[in-house]
């Protein structure tokens, strides 16, 4: 596949401190593939949480295929994610502790042509944390524009 396909969720990182990251599969049907790999989806408002033993992704929007007929998908239905029970096991203690969730940082396909999705534990940032994120690029844009003068 020559045009690579990497839908990112900007706001994760600048809200979310990442601890651990895993990579999933996920169940999805035919017009959702095709609609991604148009590149039209969006991760933004995106959770996981689980259903039983079952990790889902919510609120995940993939934009109805154009050529789709009446058997387009529906945008911001739950779509089941694909781990082993390991890696499930890992993640449902992880996230008992208090403050702890689960959040989709990436959406690629891979050279196999399936549609994975990067997902982290994540823990929420505080107002000043963001401030102070906000500040480390603002020195590191300004450094980066002295290296280039």
């Amino acid at each position: 596949m020559p045009n690579q396909i990497n839908i990112k969720n900007k706001k994760a990182a600048f809200e979310f401190f990442l601890l651990e990251k895993f990579t999933a599969g996920m169940q999805i049907t035919g017009t959702e593939i095709k609609s991604l790999r148009e590149g039209k989806a969006n991760l933004t408002d995106a959770y996981c949480l689980f259903v039983g033993d079952e990790l889902f992704i919510k609120n995940m929007h993939i934009a109805e295929y154009s050529f789709g007929s009446h058997y387009n998908h529906e945008p911001k239905r739950d779509r089941k994610l694909l781990l082993n029970k390991r890696e499930l096991r890992k993640i449902l203690t992880k996230t008992k502790e208090k403050g702890l969730t689960i959040i989709p940082t990436l959406l690629f396909i891979n050279e196999k042509g399936l549609a994975k999705l990067e997902i982290a534990i994540a823990k929420g940032k505080k107002l000043y944390d963001k401030r102070e994120t906000l500040k480390d690029k603002d020195t590191k844009r300004e450094i980066d524009r002295g290296k280039a003068e």
